[in-house]
């Protein structure tokens, strides 16, 4: 990835993301809202495709060379990569949801981390603000290791670990293209952010190891110690004086 040029989006271009995040949030959001005690992994797989198909969009994620699924499904100390399977949800577990879209050419990518049943606890607190505080960094005139930085210092500095071996990325005309965005990092290093790119920022975390280990299926990333794991990642328009994100699933009606 480090060797592709970066592409910086014209209007055309974003207008097409815009509509992909919207569909990107729109079927987030009813995943979110379907992922209650009872539901099966495989039904939220379901909502998700039913609503990027209602909404005009394609499964992302289905783009990827092996992998059939319009989602990720990751439940307490799995964290990444979770095969949609027939398990069912229980009161009190972790569920991290990822999926994205491509619309007319044009990929989003987005993630969310909550808990069966309602309610949220530190860990997730602590992600989330992780992921707002990179995002404020997602300007002109700053560098990737701005948005690393921030990452870094709000998870581990809460007591928690990033995983060094999963990082965010830039998406437009793939669903993964330059530059990378590590959640480790120092500041005013890296590729400098620029009006028109597009970076799918996230936040990937445990409790307590920044390892993970490959489950039986070849795709399931698990933590190594069998700590929670978290993800919380949003698309995003890097901005002038701020990032435009466009797969906020909190602001659709």
């Amino acid at each position: 990835m480090n060797s592709e040029q970066i592409y910086i989006k014209n209007k055309t271009e974003l207008d097409l993301m815009r509509k992909s995040g919207e569909i990107s949030a729109q079927a987030l959001k009813k995943v979110i809202e379907t992922a209650g005690k009872g539901v099966n992994l495989l039904e939220l797989e379901k909502v998700a495709t039913d609503e990027i198909i209602r909404f005009g969009g394609e499964s992302a994620f289905k783009t990827v060379s092996g992998y059939n699924y319009t989602t990720c499904l990751t439940v307490n100390q799995e964290v990444v990569h979770g095969i949609p399977r027939d398990i069912v949800l229980k009161k009190g577990d972790l569920i991290s949801i990822d999926l994205g879209t491509v619309y007319k050419g044009w990929f989003t990518d987005t993630a969310w981390s909550i808990c069966v049943g309602g309610g949220t606890n530190n860990f997730l607190e602590v992600g989330e603000k992780a992921l707002w505080n990179a995002i404020d960094k997602a300007k002109e005139g700053n560098f990737i290791g701005d948005i690393s930085e921030a990452i870094q210092t709000t998870v581990e500095g809460a007591g928690f670990r990033v995983i060094r071996s999963l990082i965010g990325h830039g998406v437009g005309k793939k669903l993964h293209e330059a530059p990378e965005v590590p959640g480790i990092g120092k500041a005013g290093t890296g590729v400098k952010l620029k009006m028109g790119m597009t970076l799918a920022i996230e936040v990937i975390y445990t409790e307590s190891t920044s390892e993970v280990v490959l489950a039986e299926d070849n795709w399931t990333l698990t933590s190594a110690n069998g700590s929670l794991g978290g993800l919380f990642e949003m698309s995003v328009i890097v901005g002038k004086e701020r990032a435009e994100v466009i797969t906020d699933w909190r602001s659709i009606n």
